[in-house]
């Protein structure tokens, strides 16, 4: 038998940003949400529309319909509007756990959104490499979305 352990910072990834929006909390919130649910989209602008039930104990998932979809993870917190933590596998189907926090306040006129995912397991490095790319494309799309930029049609509460 032979036994590979990895250091631990192989194991982990660690993704912090900070997102300033020109917008209240509760419509920062409202788009935060969207976006992460019915308005989700890949970086490349293809849609990649999932559910997200902004409850405790709610599922965040991409329902392909028929049965089929992927599981993204759990509320594990939520305080409207200054609170959404996440924990689950996310996007990575293999031994893993997430934890995806986003903590708003109000700075200066603005909307302040601190984000935080922490990940641990046996994260491929294609993953690593991709994240912050992906994260980014969601937060900036929340930001525009908050700021009136886009399109607010098929809204959902």
């Amino acid at each position: 038998m032979t036994t590979n352990l990895a250091g631990i910072e192989n194991l982990s990834l660690q993704v912090t940003q900070e997102i300033r929006v020109r917008a209240s909390l509760d419509t920062t919130f409202k788009a935060l949400v969207d976006q992460l649910g019915w308005a989700n989209e890949m970086p490349d602008h293809t849609p990649m529309p999932m559910t997200l039930e902004a409850w405790p104990g709610g599922r965040w998932f991409r329902d392909l319909g028929d049965g089929n979809g992927h599981f993204w993870g759990t509320v594990q917190a939520i305080k409207r509007p200054t609170l959404l933590e996440i924990s689950g596998p996310l996007f990575m189907s293999y031994p893993v756990a997430n934890n995806v926090q986003y903590r708003l306040s109000e700075e200066n006129g603005v909307t302040l959104i601190k984000f935080c995912h922490s990940g641990f397991g046996l994260i491929q490095e294609a993953h690593k490499a991709g994240v912050v790319t992906g994260w980014s494309h969601i937060h900036e799309m929340a930001r525009q979305r908050a700021e009136g930029l886009l399109a607010k049609s098929n809204s959902v509460q």
